[in-house]
């Protein structure tokens, strides 16, 4: 009888897989058994089984034969047979077991299939589990296989005396049952560690590391258990720190089980980088694991303004004991937060109120409300974490998703994940309080999508929990880019100026035309004021999350703004005699260097500059910059909050000293090119004509004059001046397309990318490709010292522009790169990427002499 391989079997029904394996397992020692495995059919309606069988006969006197266990439970798990391959699979396995029916029954040895089954399950049991525990050395795989193959065989007993109407099951293969029911949990599938007892005879658990990993996971020395698992305790008792927490807690037994395995392999991986390695684990590996994992979670502390909940006792020992439970708490409500996982400050805020509910249980203190010992808020019952944590706020994710239908929905009717998260950017958070409240603002801002259309619901329309709503207008292009606008603008009219007066480009710091260029301060004031309205209009839809000091901020910013578009002008265009104005005069003679600028307006030119210096000084030295926006300062928070919204993310994430020279550099070359051939080449000829246009006042028109009552010529300067205005706005896609080609073929030039190009040349450069391998992907043995560097050191640069050859010396330097490459080999033949002629002449020293190889 041939049976069905786990593959062929439809996604929705794997849960029969098992009991197919079995039987492909036993078929040709006991065919009947394998066939009672696979055939129906136990108190179901006839009708819907045959729905889309054709074998209306043979099923009926199928049923008067037998019961099929793996059809029953494939109709049991799919009855409409509405699953994908669901009605193809069911109709194939009842025409195989149709056929092999009676070859099955002449093969049965007991009189009944009850008898057949139980005969085999104690043959089984004696044989195969009894046998492979006796041994001096268990073999976990084939342990964990038996134990599996014996619980499906006693689902099939009791499935086939259930419908032969056996009033009982033997004791002895109940109590068999029962030791391997117990067995199988324990040798149940692992991913890399057995961590189980069965698994300590196992050689990765020989290692060093991980019996120090496990030996500090298994530390529960002082840790009051629950009095519902004292008796789980007594019976298992290789209980760990994992599981206390599981107790105290609520968390679900197969996220125990894989946070177990995770923070063991974390705390081995770091250990076996000791040397020495301790056999107990020290405090190193502990200190660098729990830094690597807590470092956002004091981030977030020390950006609210809280204090974290990592407080650690005194003693060594028990501190050890506490960093692995914060640890293991931390990563217990990482691998069952599903969706929520995608809200890194939101993990946070529960990991905050859990760990300081976790230093309550182990230090004994008492509750301020209740007056009572602390005590976990959401209770130690099975997946209470999940039910009672995680469940309500993935409700929201979930109400928020529908929202969007599809994407289809505008942004401000909807919020993200990153939306969500927000809220948990601000000490509004712990309003929510622990527990959390349902009336919180974090729940209820969450509206039903079911709400009939109105005012009302227009009104809780305007509920959100987002800081940014995206306003879809062209202004965005001015907005977004608005320093390149200034930029330009502000460069047109000094190049424009500049070339009406008519100046050598030496001369430009020694004549009076420093007043004229002088004006682009009142244009960037002009600007100013409309950035600062175009902040505020682009960003209104989210005005309801704004808090009180960020509508005072763009309302400053709007008035001061204003304020300097009429100071400017005032101070360029006046001058006043009033005694202040002269008092003013007197104080500012050093000013007076500067000809042809009022002192008044310089001075006012140099107040308005004082921002822009300081964000330039700040842009010339990141390190600075990076100090000052992680700083807690008050004078640094106030410059940071006049500057741009306070936000979590991105706080001190800018370029390096040395890229920042390179970038500024380019730039620089870029745009001194760009202006050059502007100003000589497009805006300096058509100063004279623009002239000569505006000094014209009669013209005589041979054709019909279309604008008789003008009398200026400005329509035509227009004309003339457009399209060097457009190519002036435009031109700097070409410069950056040729400087980008140009720095980008040096730097290929220098990394000789390009070089090898056919297969010869690939040859005659292999031999030093393994002095490349061990410089770059080989660690040293000696560490290298971390020093400030403005580019790599010279023996890199050396190695990576000469690639020597590896010397006869360093045969084992080659012997690496060697063994790497054979892998690589091994690997296509594997994948049928090489056939099997060409996988020998691949290997590295074939393929040093590939062509003599090929045609010997």
């Amino acid at each position: 009888m041939e049976v069905f391989d786990n593959e062929v079997v439809p996604s929705s029904l794997q849960s029969i897989a098992p009991i197919l394996r079995v039987a492909r397992e036993i078929q040709n020692e006991r065919p009947r058994v394998a066939y009672l495995c696979m055939y129906p059919l136990h108190s179901i309606s006839m009708y819907t089984l045959i729905s889309g069988i054709s074998h209306f006969s043979s099923l009926v006197s199928l049923l008067i034969i037998g019961r099929f266990y793996a059809f029953e439970k494939a109709h049991r798990l799919d009855p409409t047979s509405s699953g994908r391959g669901v009605r193809q699979f069911k109709t194939n396995l009842f025409q195989r077991l149709e056929r092999d029916n009676a070859s099955s029954l002449a093969s049965r040895v007991k009189k009944t299939d009850a008898r057949e089954i139980e005969s085999f399950y104690k043959q089984y049991y004696e044989q195969y589990v009894v046998s492979l525990n006796k041994g001096e050395q268990a073999d976990r795989a084939q342990l964990g296989k038996a134990y599996q193959t014996a619980g499906v065989l006693f689902e099939v007993l009791c499935a086939v005396n259930k419908s032969e109407k056996v009033e009982e099951v033997a004791p002895e293969i109940i109590a068999a049952a029962n030791d391997v029911q117990a067995k199988k949990e324990i040798y149940a599938p692992y991913n890399i560690l057995p961590l189980d007892s069965a698994g300590a005879s196992q050689s990765i658990m020989q290692l060093e590391e991980v019996k120090a990993a496990v030996s500090a996971l298994s530390n529960t020395r002082g840790l009051n258990w629950p009095a519902s698992f004292e008796q789980q305790r007594q019976k298992t008792g290789d209980l760990d720190v994992l599981d206390w927490l599981r107790a105290m807690f609520g968390f679900q037994r197969d996220n125990v089980r894989n946070q177990r395995e995770n923070l063991s392999l974390l705390l081995a991986n770091i250990h076996i980088r000791l040397i020495p390695k301790a056999e107990p684990l020290n405090k190193a590996p502990v200190d660098a694991l729990m830094s690597k994992l807590f470092k956002n979670y004091k981030t977030w502390c020390k950006y609210l303004g809280k204090k974290h909940s990592l407080r650690l006792p005194q003693a060594q020992q028990e501190a050890q004991q506490r960093k692995i439970l914060y640890m293991g708490l931390y990563l217990l409500i990482w691998g069952e937060a599903a969706n929520v996982r995608f809200m890194p400050e939101c993990l946070c805020y529960i990991f905050h109120n859990m760990a300081y509910e976790l230093h309550g249980l182990l230090a004994g203190n008492v509750s301020i409300v209740t007056g009572e010992n602390i005590k976990p808020s959401y209770g130690g019952d099975d997946e209470s974490f999940l039910r009672k944590v995680i469940t309500p706020i993935y409700r929201v994710i979930d109400k928020e998703a529908k929202k969007s239908k599809n994407g289809k929905a505008p942004y401000s009717n909807w919020c993200n994940y990153d939306d969500l998260n927000e809220y948990f950017w601000s000490q509004d958070c712990f309003s929510l309080g622990w527990p959390m409240r349902d009336d919180g603002d974090f729940f209820k801002s969450t509206r039903d999508t079911t709400q009939g259309k109105g005012a009302a619901n227009r009104k809780l329309g305007k509920m959100g929990k987002s800081y940014f709503v995206e306003t879809r207008s062209f202004w965005h292009i001015f907005r977004s880019y608005d320093r390149l606008w200034t930029f330009f603008l502000l460069s047109l009219q000094a190049l424009v100026i500049f070339a009406w007066s008519d100046i050598p480009v030496s001369d430009i710091f020694k004549k009076d035309s420093l007043y004229n260029l002088s004006s682009i301060f009142i244009t960037a004031a002009l600007l100013r004021f409309l950035q600062s309205i175009l902040d505020i209009t682009l960003n209104f839809p989210g005005y309801h999350r704004w808090k009180f000091t960020d509508v005072l901020r763009n309302v400053l910013k709007i008035i001061l703004s204003l304020a300097w578009c009429i100071i400017l002008p005032l101070f360029y265009l006046q001058q006043s005699n009033s005694e202040l104005f002269t008092e003013i005069k007197r104080s500012l003679t050093f000013l007076d260097k500067m000809k042809g600028i009022p002192p008044l307006y310089l001075m006012a030119v140099a107040v308005y500059l004082l921002p822009n210096l300081l964000t330039a000084a700040l842009f010339i030295f990141p390190m600075l910059r990076r100090w000052i926006e992680n700083s807690d300062w008050l004078v640094v928070r106030f410059l940071l909050w006049w500057s741009q919204p306070r936000i979590y993310v991105g706080r001190g994430m800018h370029e390096s000293q040395f890229a920042l020279i390179k970038y500024t550099l380019f730039w620089v070359i870029l745009l001194c090119a760009k202006f050059a051939c502007n100003y000589f080449i497009q805006i300096k000829p058509l100063i004279k004509p623009t002239k000569i246009i505006l000094n014209i006042t009669h013209v005589q028109y041979a054709w019909h004059e279309f604008f008789p009552g003008v009398t200026s010529n400005y329509g035509a300067v227009l004309v003339l001046w457009t399209p060097v205005i457009i190519v002036y706005f435009m031109d700097a896609q070409i410069w950056y397309a040729i400087f980008s080609t140009l720095c980008g073929g040096v730097i290929g030039a220098f990394d000789r990318l390009g070089e090898i190009r056919t297969l010869g040349m690939l040859r005659s450069r292999f031999q030093s490709l393994p002095g490349a391998f061990n410089t770059y992907l080989v660690p040293n043995e000696k560490a290298e010292k971390k020093k400030f560097s403005f580019s790599k050191s010279f023996t890199e640069v050396y190695f990576a522009l000469t690639f020597s050859v590896v010397s006869p010396s360093k045969r084992s330097e080659a012997a690496k790169f060697a063994q790497l490459w054979n892998e690589f080999i091994c690997s296509f033949r594997e994948e049928d990427l090489l056939s099997d002629r060409k996988s020998p002449l691949t290997h590295l020293f074939c393929f040093l002499i590939g062509s003599s190889c090929i045609e010997n």
